[in-house]
């Protein structure tokens, strides 16, 4: 008997830009309390897709940054934001199949893609920080740097072999990893010397201390991962914190009443 695929509805799209990290700074409070921020350049953004579920199988929206002159970029990246004359698209057209809406801007250096529903978003319109009107918290996604093999004390904290008699020049290493007889094997996931970073990391839940709409500036509190001048992409959080949950009650001692 065949399984039967249950299909799920796209949620709504949470609002997202993409941007670029300019670096760390500190602003005061009406209170006059000093703020840690990261100042992010965020859009203009133009929309060079929108997806649906009828035509691609699930709802998106494709956002650019960064304008890229057309000499660096390929023929293909051209056409996916402009329509190009080629022998595919005429003999797309004389078969009667309809060419997707182009965005008419110039090829994009970090192109990326929100999924969800997005009402009202339409190819070519170009997204600017004021989508951010009323957001205050937000989530940031960037890539960490990278610090190439790195051994365990600066990869996992671990603090190292004994400085004193009978330690010889191996004061840095993790010690034994495997196991005695039995197993007699190393476990996955043991924790070794490496690559560390330049991986995938989110900051969750953000507070969005200010928004600069001359300049296309948000300031986030606190730090985002990546080095300065990387791009990220920032969205409004979906994680919502509960005000006043009562707290889970904990299990009662022995003879307590």
């Amino acid at each position: 008997m065949a399984a039967t695929t249950k299909s799920v509805p796209d949620k709504a799209g949470r609002k997202g830009l993409l941007g670029r990290k300019v670096g760390m700074t500190q602003i005061f409070d009406a209170d006059g309390v000093v703020v840690p921020v990261t100042v992010i350049e965020a859009g203009p953004c133009p929309v060079v897709l929108v997806r649906s579920a009828d035509r691609d199988g699930y709802s998106a929206v494709q956002l650019g940054f960064k304008d890229k002159p057309r000499r660096l970029a390929s023929k293909s990246v051209r056409g996916q934001v402009a329509k190009l004359d080629s022998r595919r698209s005429k003999r797309l057209a004389e078969a009667g199949v309809a060419a997707a809406a182009k965005a008419n801007c110039e090829p994009q250096r970090f192109v990326r893609e929100l999924r969800g529903v997005y009402d009202g978003a339409e190819v070519g319109q170009v997204l600017t920080v004021e989508l951010f009107d009323g957001v205050e918290f937000v989530d940031v996604t960037g890539t960490t740097k990278g610090r190439g093999t790195a051994g365990v004390m600066k990869r996992h904290g671990f603090k190292g072999q004994r400085a004193s008699h009978g330690v010889k020049k191996v004061h840095r290493h993790q010690g034994g990893t495997s196991m005695n007889t039995s197993p007699a094997r190393v476990f996955k996931g043991k924790r070794m010397a490496g690559r560390y970073g330049n991986e995938q990391s989110t900051m969750r839940n953000v507070k969005l201390v200010r928004i600069d709409k001359d300049n296309n500036l948000l300031l986030v509190r606190g730090a985002v991962p990546g080095p300065n001048g990387s791009y990220v992409v920032v969205r409004q959080t979906n994680k919502i914190k509960r005000v006043g949950a009562a707290a889970p009650a904990g299990k009662k001692k022995a003879g307590a009443k």
